[in-house]
């Protein structure tokens, strides 16, 4: 039990001031008479004591309604908060090679980005407490979702990435230059960059190389990530007549260039050539990148103060009822 806005109960102190007013309130308007035999034959034996009732009525209303603005809560489950401490950057390819249908999501086939969204938004589900933040690239590097707890938001911006945003290329170095440079700043205890692509370096005026050692410099590790089967990939294309059919297309990622980029960083690289080794390999880094610290436990709690206005208007209506009946007042 807690309350969660605790300076209201301050106004407890005023409570008891309402009943001097009224007590002189009662004076001021009170009517003079000669005798007051009259008014004994009309007033009930007791009126006057039964009356107090009246005064305790809204007395139980004030308070009940100032512990209502404190807002009483009570516990009603345990979650435990881990925190990492740990910023990541999310480097994902959509050229257009990216459309190539080679992995599957749900046991249907599927095109490569529309398999790295699957397995990343397990990724980030799977790290709460990070900062997480992405960039997207083709010919060109842009900073989707700068780093940011808000993950659902982050899924959305995520959501949204399509082949066909930028201008077509591979813009490796450039990329990765963006995503260092949005880790700079940063003070987390850890600072690590996923990038993912199906091709090699094609624009860009930063050379991979160059980006690998910025990266180095400041200290955020780089895992690579070629996502695309070994050989011939399916790859739809539309017809004149509106149909899309699929041709084969060559698999040509760019593996030196990204070995070597997680090796200058103290990284490694992967090679995805499924979805099932894509989700295992965004696994294996989650469970690599975790800088796991000891962190207080939460309470879902639940509002209880529902449960005193409901009383406190009962009281208020009882409280007119009775003044406007057997205790009313005279005149």
């Amino acid at each position: 039990m807690r309350l969660a806005s605790p300076w209201f109960l301050l106004l407890l102190a005023l409570v008891p001031l309402a009943l001097p007013w009224t007590r002189r309130a009662a004076r001021q308007t009170a009517v003079r008479y000669p005798s007051l035999t009259v008014l004994q034959t009309i007033a009930p034996h007791g009126a006057g004591r039964r009356r107090i009732l009246l005064g305790l009525l809204r007395t139980a209303v004030l308070v009940l309604i100032v512990l209502a603005l404190a807002r009483p809560q009570l516990g009603s489950a345990v979650t435990k908060v881990h925190r990492e401490g740990v910023d990541v950057v999310l480097a994902v390819d959509i050229s257009g090679s990216m459309l190539a249908e080679d992995f599957t999501v749900e046991g249907e086939r599927a095109s490569r980005l529309a398999a790295v969204k699957d397995v990343v938004r397990e990724f980030v589900a799977a790290r709460p407490g990070d900062r997480i933040g992405l960039v997207l690239f083709a010919a060109r590097p842009y900073s989707q979702a700068p780093l940011t707890l808000d993950h659902g938001w982050l899924l959305q911006n995520l959501a949204r990435a399509e082949v066909g945003l930028i201008e077509d290329g591979t813009a490796i170095g450039s990329a990765l230059g963006v995503a260092v440079a949005r880790l700079r700043p940063s003070t987390a205890t850890g600072k690590f960059v996923v990038l993912l692509t199906d091709g090699q370096q094609t624009a860009g005026r930063i050379t991979p190389q160059t980006a690998a050692e910025a990266a180095a410099a400041l200290g955020v590790k780089v895992y690579t990530v070629g996502a695309g089967t070994k050989g011939m990939a399916p790859y739809p294309v539309e017809t004149i007549f509106g149909e899309t059919v699929y041709r084969p297309v060559q698999v040509d990622i760019d593996e030196e260039t990204l070995k070597k980029i997680a090796a200058t960083t103290g990284a490694r690289y992967f090679r995805a050539t499924d979805t099932d080794s894509l989700r295992e390999i965004y696994a294996e880094i989650d469970r690599s990148e975790k800088t796991e610290f000891e962190a207080p436990q939460f309470l879902d709690y639940r509002e209880l103060y529902p449960w005193l206005v409901w009383p406190a208007l009962a009281l208020l209506f009882l409280e007119i009822g009775l003044a406007e009946t057997v205790l009313r007042k005279l005149p």
